[in-house]
């Protein structure tokens, strides 16, 4: 499939998002065919900046945000705010990240897009949404995770609260986004219901994931049953492994495995019911049977059992893999300032082939000439925005 054949291949998304929400939904309307602008203030998207950077880039930010083009430039001037009027003017989907109220202080709210733009589908990516008490406050990741109870149900082995190490719930919103925007868009194109606004928030996006665990809650306290026994990780004799041998069958494997075979004739082990009761006796059993070997050696075993496990990876083994290596899971990119770079392909996208402008991410303000062209500003104008400092556009006069 060509890039001029995929499904949004001819759609216009102005994207005045930053940080990994916002940018994160683009990025998938850009990697379906969406032509997609991203507005960043001269100084570049604060996702840039998102751990360690690499020039003009983060992680985070190379993943984020490929096949976009940027347009940098200084919302505070009026000149600049005309130029992005005129590109939600031409969008059909909008988006934007800020705190409730900025974006109409730039003439950039959904009421004043609407006015001139009727059929734009606007989306607008915050913390705790457009109303309730919370709206107004600054909200991170981390800061969602601990609010929504994703962190107190993920416990260290002190019983503290701790976030996950990766950027979940950003990345969550954004896959939220996604779809609300999509539907949207097939509502408009198929039924005719023209431009929404549309709110999606951390918050919700992070309970949206959390409901069942908080149905679970609701029944059973904050204590729920385990999901049952054996399951879990577990120390080898050179790393860890995850197991999970709770149906009966896979009990009576595990046993034998380990040198037990008499531990499902123990009525605290003879069935899910009592090994969920018993689970502590249980893993005192298995935990130093499972220490007598190493990693490989009973991935082969369970195999082997047809029970289910999977080694504990690192990125290193990850990407390494056997199986990642034979369905193209990631692909190797050459970019121009970090060098080779691992991108993950995304479920029922087709992977971007190597140098292909969906498979890298912009320079800041590396299209600003090109889009502000296309936008009807002659080269003499930009020119002069170029060197006042509202406008970034790396090269040319």
């Amino acid at each position: 499939m060509t890039e001029g054949d995929l499904p949004f291949s001819g759609l216009r998304v102005a994207d005045l998002t930053q940080g990994v929400a916002g940018p994160h939904c683009a990025f998938l309307l850009a990697q379906n065919g969406a032509d997609v602008v991203k507005v960043e203030p001269p100084g570049g998207d604060w996702g840039r900046a998102i751990g360690r950077r690499h020039g003009s880039y983060s992680a985070y930010f190379l993943q984020m945000n490929r096949g976009k083009r940027s347009l940098a430039l200084d919302l505070k001037d009026s000149t600049a705010r005309e130029a992005v009027r005129r590109l939600t003017d031409r969008a059909d989907v909008v988006l934007e990240a800020f705190r409730p109220g900025v974006m109409a202080r730039f003439g950039l709210d959904h009421a004043s897009v609407r006015a001139r733009n009727p059929d734009a589908v606007y989306a607008s990516i915050t913390g705790y949404g457009q109303e309730g008490p919370n709206s107004g406050r600054p909200t991170t990741d981390s800061v969602a995770q601990a609010f929504t109870g994703f962190m107190a149900i993920n416990r260290d082995g002190d019983g503290i609260p701790r976030r996950i190490g990766v950027i979940a719930i950003d990345i969550l919103t954004g896959l939220y986004a996604f779809h609300a925007v999509s539907a949207a868009l097939y509502g408009r194109a198929v039924k005719g219901n023209g431009g929404r606004h549309i709110d999606v928030s951390l918050q919700k996006s992070a309970g949206a994931f959390l409901a069942g665990k908080m149905i679970e809650y609701h029944l059973e306290g904050p204590e729920p049953q385990v999901v049952g026994a054996p399951v879990g990780t577990f120390e080898t004799a050179d790393g860890h492994i995850n197991i999970n041998a709770r149906r009966d069958k896979h009990f009576v494997q595990l046993a034998r495995l380990i040198g037990r075979s008499g531990l499902p004739d123990d009525p605290r082990f003879a069935d899910s019911e009592a090994r969920v009761a018993n689970e502590a006796a249980l893993l005192g059993i298995l935990r130093p049977a499972v220490r007598r070997r190493t990693t490989s050696e009973w991935v082969g075993a369970l195999e082997e059992a047809d029970i289910l496990n999977a080694p504990v990876f690192g990125f290193g083994e990850y990407l390494g893999d056997e199986h990642v290596r034979a369905t193209d899971s990631v692909v190797w990119q050459r970019h121009a300032v970090v060098g080779n770079v691992p991108m993950h392909a995304v479920p029922g996208i087709a992977a971007a082939p190597e140098g292909s402008f969906l498979a890298t991410a912009p320079d800041i303000g590396s299209h600003s000439r090109e889009v502000l062209g296309e936008l009807g500003y002659g080269a003499g104008d930009i020119g002069r925005l170029v060197a006042s400092g509202t406008v970034v556009a790396p090269g040319g006069e």
